[in-house]
Formats: structure tokens, C-alpha cells, sequence
């Protein structure tokens, strides 16, 4: 792939955005700052494979196996699987054989402040599949109001994707039209999940009334309420503290949206959904803050779950501070990376189990973009990339260091994703009738992360010069191989919509919790 790096002068990059700041993401692959051709043929290993004396790792479990692939489904994991000659064989002796990462946190071809996400479902897939991702789940918003509007709209721009991927559905506002949509919405379009805002003030976010609604309609449907908490009011104020100080550059983002905002969002969306009894999904955890939270929650029983975002995980706010703008403001992301100690915390929280999967937050704009908030930080487009880069970072940040075992890595990558999202063992899992969404992992291979080899459409990468050990050799999506020595063959259109049914195992008990709850009231009083 060709270098996409722009060293380029503010002034310049200034010149440039009346042209470019607003071009999007169309159905061409190859538009924009990163052009990249991909093989527009179907590998020929799209039949059968066996991988042979890999260690197949589950999250359960693992042991030395073949595993023989046929028609995109893995028929048979066991030793000294004997096949014939039209079968492609991999050798993974030495190595890890694991199911694809799935990504629950990703926004590709998203409006968004202004601009387009920079990668779209042909590039941002391709380069998940580079990095060892063979699903992911994206955000769907509403369009003209209405959620079956923006359900078509996110289907068409799906029709280039190159692996499976499900959808999260997006409430910004509420009434009986809503209401009869979310139903609509899990019943027959395989969505059991809704995101709710508690910040972006003016544009997205909800306020507490909208929320207890949502969450009330979520639990009568079986499906799972997920919060962005950050406390949108005091973002506000914060914004315009540090503004009035004159900090208008990308430093400013941190400083006006602390971790107490997050902390506080946390705690209060928490408290609500224990009010309703129903399951909460805190997306990108950022913050000790917040993890403390969800940890006295979980302690005490209630059914939250915690997602850290790798960039939460790896890196540090100093980055902010760059003299370079350019540099300086592809860092910029809701909640914003923290100091140093809390990517520690949260480190230790994931292997202690208080966190309980990672994401990406994959949210790509490239520097052109970002340069909309040249001047002001409020108008700098959240969002940094992460769906090529998770499996790698995580298994030298966690694996390689000690923090968490292999079986681990594969539960915080894949599989509890695949339980909260109730499509296990379809995806997930390296066991017989599972779909064929597998990788070969070498622990003794280094990687390098850099924007000139990356595979996103972006010019920039928030992990760049990353080094460290633990490499996807091979990823195998829907029975194809479609990542091995380097070389990238994906088709448009290959990928397929996963249906998530409602009613996963977060829900176990609750009706029997309500019923206890309505025992003890010893009400109404007979008077």
C-alpha cells in the first residue's frame, strides 16, 4: 500500500479543507487520502482447509488439534484429522488456532460532526481482517427521524462489506412511533441492542426521562441498553471553561471532559438501570472513574458490562499536548484517552474480570478532517482508529505481558462478545458447527504499526511506531482465506448481516428477580 502520510502546515491543510473537508465515503473503495486496491477475486481456499498442529484455543479451554473447515463451517477439531489432496493445508505447529476477533464497537461510513468516518465497510472491514477482526457490530443512527430509515440507509452502505457484521440501533429522542420501531427493530431485523448518549448535548444526547424509557422499553424486549456516559451538561461547561481560557487546541478536549463527568454519567445510568432491573452496557470505558463504578455495581450483583476500548488501554493523553496540530488532534476521541495510570487500571480491571470484553471505538477521520476544529476543539471530529490494531495490541499488552492467558485473550476478544450479543457459539468458538471465522496467531512474530502499512483508508494511526509481539499469520473469514504472507484478498460483498436474537444471558432471572421485588412491597395496604 502507498505511504498516506501528509506532513502538511496547518495553513496548507487549511487551503485544503473548502475542498475536502466534507467529500465522503462512496461506494469506490479506493477514494479518498489512502487508495488501496484489494484482489477482487475469492481466494481459491474458499472450500476446504485443515489446520494442522496448531494449539486450538477457546475460552474454556485449550489442546493441540486439527481443524478441518468445509463450506464456510468448521466440520471436525480433533488430532490427525486425514484428508485428500483438493484440501488446503495450513501449518500452524507452534501456533494459536482461535477464533476471529469480533469488534462490538465500531462506526464506519458515519455522519458525524460535520464529516464522513474516513473508512467505510469495504476498507475498514479489510482492515480488520488484516489485523485477525472477522465480525464486527456498528452503531446504526436514525435517519429523518426514524429508525427503519436509518436501518436501510446502513443496509446499503453494508453491500460492500468483505466479512459478517451486526448492528447496535441508535435512540436520540422518544414517542409511541420510537417505541413501536424498536420492537420492529429486534423482532425482524436481528437488532438486540440500543445506545443511548448521555452527552453531545444539542446533537445526540438524551436527558434522564428519555433514558428511564429506554431503558423500561429495552428490558420488556430482551434487548440490551448500552450508554456512552459522559454527563453532557457539565461537558458543556467544561467546554466553554476552557475556551474562555483561551485553550481552543486539541488539549482543550481533555481538559474541558474530566473523568468525574464520566465517573458521574457512570454511576447514574447505572443507578437507573437497577431502578428498571434491567442489563447495562457501558461502552468505552475511559477512566478509573468509571471502572469503579461498574465494579461496586458489579459486586453487588447488578448485570453491568464494561467495555474498554484499546486506546484506553494503550495509550496516554500527553499525545494532546504535541505542538503539532495534526499530530495533536488525531488523538482527539469521547471519552478522551486519560492520563497515565488509568490505561494501568483498566489493564488490571479486564484481567481481573471487572471489565469484561474490548473494542475499538473505531471511529476514523483523517487530518483534513480533524482540521475542522483548527482554532476550536469543540469542532475536531471525535474519533481514532483500532479495528486493524486490537488483536495485536491486546495480546502484547495483555498476553505477552503476563496480565491474562491465551483462553483469556480469546474470551476479552471474541467469545464474550459473541455471549452478550447471543450469536455463540455461531461465532466465537473454534467447535464443530461453528462458522469458519478463525486465525492463526504466531507468539513468536513481531509486528510494527504504522499508517504507511496500514490497511484504513485514514492517513494518520494513534499507535504509530507500536512494536511488540504476537502476529496474525492467517485469518480465516467465512470459510476463506482471506489474510496470509501479507497478502490481502477480499471481495466486496462477501460479507453477510448477522442477526442477533433477543433475550440473551444477561436476562436470566430477571423476571424471577421482578417477582421477588413485587413480594417484598407488601403493598397496596388494605385501608
Amino acid at each position: 500500500m502507498a505511504s498516506c502520510l501528509l506532513l502538511l502546515s496547518p495553513l496548507i491543510l487549511l487551503l485544503l479543507l473548502i475542498s475536502a473537508s466534507r467529500s465522503t465515503s462512496d461506494s469506490n473503495p479506493t477514494n479518498g487520502f489512502c487508495s488501496v486496491e484489494y484482489d477482487g477475486e475469492l481466494s481459491s481456499s474458499s472450500g476446504r482447509i485443515l489446520i494442522k498442529q496448531g494449539t486450538v484455543v477457546n475460552a474454556h479451554h485449550m489442546e493441540v488439534a486439527d481443524v478441518y473447515i468445509e463450506d464456510g463451517i468448521i466440520v471436525s477439531v480433533r488430532p490427525n484429522i486425514a484428508v485428500g489432496d483438493d484440501v488446503k493445508v495450513i501449518d500452524a505447529a507452534g501456533k494459536y488456532v482461535m477464533p476471529g476477533g469480533i469488534d462490538p464497537h465500531a462506526h464506519l461510513e458515519m455522519d458525524f460532526m460535520g464529516s464522513v468516518t474516513i473508512d467505510d465497510f469495504y476498507t475498514g472491514q479489510a482492515a480488520a481482517l488484516a489485523g485477525g477482526t472477522t465480525m464486527h457490530i456498528d452503531f446504526v443512527n436514525p435517519s429523518n427521524g426514524t429508525l427503519s430509515a436509518g436501518f436501510a440507509s446502513y443496509k446499503v452502505k453494508a453491500e460492500k462489506s468483505v466479512m459478517d457484521y451486526g448492528f447496535h440501533m441508535v435512540i436520540t429522542k422518544w414517542d409511541d412511533a420510537i417505541s413501536e420501531e424498536m420492537e420492529l427493530m429486534v423482532k425482524e431485523n436481528g437488532i438486540n441492542s440500543f445506545k443511548f448518549f448521555m452527552a453531545y448535548k444539542g446533537s445526540v444526547m438524551i436527558n434522564d426521562e428519555l433514558l428511564l424509557q429506554g431503558l423500561e422499553k429495552c428490558k420488556s424486549l430482551g434487548a440490551l441498553a448500552m450508554v456512552h456516559a459522559e454527563n453532557g451538561d457539565g461537558v458543556v461547561v467544561g467546554q466553554r471553561r476552557m475556551i474562555d481560557l483561551g485553550i481552543t487546541g486539541p488539549e482543550g478536549h481533555a481538559l474541558s471532559r474530566p473523568p468525574v463527568l464520566e465517573g458521574e454519567a457512570t454511576a447514574r445510568a447505572i443507578r437507573l438501570a437497577s431502578f428498571v432491573n434491567t442489563p447495562l452496557y457501558v461502552v468505552h470505558v475511559m477512566s478509573i472513574d468509571a471502572m469503579e463504578e461498574i465494579a461496586k455495581a458489579r459486586q453487588s450483583g447488578q448485570r453491568v458490562i464494561g467495555e474498554p476500548v484499546v486506546s484506553g488501554l494503550t495509550l496516554d493523553e500527553s499525545r494532546l499536548w504535541n505542538s503539532d496540530f495534526t499530530t495533536a488532534a488525531k488523538y482527539v476521541m469521547s471519552p478522551p484517552i486519560r492520563k497515565a495510570g488509568h490505561d494501568i487500571a483498566l489493564q488490571n480491571a479486564l484481567a481481573a474480570g471487572i471489565l469484561q470484553l474490548v473494542g475499538t471505538d473505531h471511529c476514523t477521520f483523517n487530518s483534513t478532517q480533524k482540521l475542522l476544529g483548527y482554532g476550536d476543539f469543540r469542532k475536531i471530529p471525535n474519533g481514532v482508529n483500532g479495528i486493524e490494531e486490537r488483536m495485536h495490541l491486546i495480546w502484547d499488552t495483555m498476553v505477552e505481558s503476563g496480565k491474562i492467558t491465551a483462553s483469556d485473550y480469546v474470551r476479552i476478544t471474541s467469545t464474550e462478545c459473541a455471549k452478550i450479543f447471543n450469536i455463540y457459539p455461531r461465532k466465537g468458538a473454534i467447535l464443530e458447527g461453528s462458522d469458519a471465522d478463525v486465525i492463526v496467531l504466531n507468539p513468536n512474530a513481531s509486528f510494527r504499526i504504522s499508517a504507511i502499512s496500514h490497511h484504513s483508508r485514514s492517513d494518520t494511526n494513534v499507535y504509530e511506531g507500536r512494536t511488540g509481539k504476537g502476529k496474525v499469520e492467517v485469518t480465516i473469514s467465512g470459510g476463506r482465506v482471506v489474510w496470509e504472507d501479507e497478502n490481502l484478498k477480499v471481495t466486496a460483498g462477501s460479507g453477510k448481516y448477522i442477526k442477533m436474537p433477543p433475550f440473551g444471558y444477561l436476562f436470566n432471572g430477571i423476571d424471577q428477580a421482578d417477582a421477588r421485588y413485587l413480594a417484598s412491597l407488601n403493598a397496596p395496604v388494605l385501608r
